[in-house]
């Protein structure tokens, strides 16, 4: 039987909440009834609150960004779950500070409708409310996909940006296009090497044979693309950015930034070679890397694998990244 760390994988993401409270408490809070993290400052009053969330597994996404400069509450459902629309109800009336909310959300079913359904009500309260759809995963861009590109680590980028954005005092408009357009001049590819295994489960969700790797996954242990035999470090890489360079039209000139992101199950040794090979990849095209975060920050449970973003950075942007930020998983 496979060995994980809970005590009852019905008390998991609870339990895994009381942590991070515990480990950061001049940052976050949380509420249980029903379930969700807030700032533990309050912010400044008249300013637009940026709020997200989803289902949980992907760790430190989204509660790990809670804090000034970037979320002001998150929202988290069971392990690979939307939340309900109750939990974000209450958050967007708990992080509201006067001057709305932007809600941004990954494009998955579950989410996509519990979320809308929460601004809706929350609308009906007064609130003003700016939902922002980040749908960054190439793997799901095509007319087969049925409900679109997935959302991935592209919500970072966009969290961060609207974060910063909001802590200016820019408007609930200002905000919500400012993360809008990051997510538009995003996409994401990931591959897997070792797929992941739910909490309370004692089989992964795909079998890899040795030397093989499965492109294309998605954050839920989502089966690929297709299955090909590894090559090293540099093709694999390669094999990410080629497709990401053309989706977004890139060329010499351009400027990006770009995030190495770890699935869960990927030592930072590699993640750091993979930052290296990046660069190699994009050797030659005249597109600058402005700035880049590596580490694994959004991911599914204990996947071992690699997601690379790119996105396309305007006037501006720049200044919001290097922004101030103070939270559990990313601060500067």
């Amino acid at each position: 039987m496979t060995v994980q760390l809970h005590d009852d994988p019905a008390e998991l993401v609870a339990d895994a909440i009381r942590g991070l409270v515990s480990a950061h408490p001049t940052i976050v809070s949380a509420r249980f009834d029903p379930l969700f993290v807030i700032r533990a400052d309050s912010g400044a009053p008249g300013t637009v609150a940026v709020v997200s969330g989803g289902g949980s597994g992907h760790e430190p996404l989204h509660a790990g960004f809670v804090g000034s400069g970037m979320l002001d509450a998150a929202v988290p459902g069971q392990v690979f779950a939307s939340p309900t629309a109750g939990q974000v109800h209450a958050a967007l009336v708990a992080a509201d500070r006067g001057a709305g909310v932007v809600l941004i959300i990954k494009n998955y079913t579950g989410d996509v409708l519990n979320f809308t359904l929460a601004a809706e009500d929350a609308r009906d309260d007064g609130l003003s409310v700016e939902l922002v759809l980040v749908d960054d995963d190439l793997a799901t861009d095509g007319e087969n996909s049925g409900t679109g590109r997935r959302g991935t680590a592209a919500t970072v980028v966009a969290e961060k940006l609207a974060g910063a954005a909001a802590r200016e005092g820019r408007s609930l408009g200002e905000v919500a296009a400012v993360a809008r357009g990051a997510a538009e001049r995003s996409r994401s590819l990931a591959v897997g090497f070792r797929s992941a295994t739910l909490p309370g489960h004692d089989t992964p969700s795909f079998e890899l044979q040795p030397g093989e790797l499965e492109f294309g996954v998605g954050i839920h242990g989502e089966r690929g693309t297709g299955r090909t035999l590894a090559g090293n470090g540099s093709e694999i890489v390669a094999s990410l950015v080629r497709p990401l360079v053309d989706a977004l039209g890139l060329s010499e000139g351009d400027e990006i930034i770009a995030v190495v992101n770890g699935l869960g199950g990927t030592a930072g040794v590699h993640l750091g070679a993979a930052r290296h090979y990046l660069d190699r990849a994009l050797e030659g095209t005249g597109i600058r890397i402005a700035r880049s975060l590596v580490g694994s920050y959004v991911t599914a449970l204990e996947m071992q694998g690699i997601s690379i973003t790119l996105t396309r950075i305007t006037d501006g942007d720049l200044e919001l990244w290097d922004a101030p930020v103070t939270t559990a998983a990313l601060r500067w």
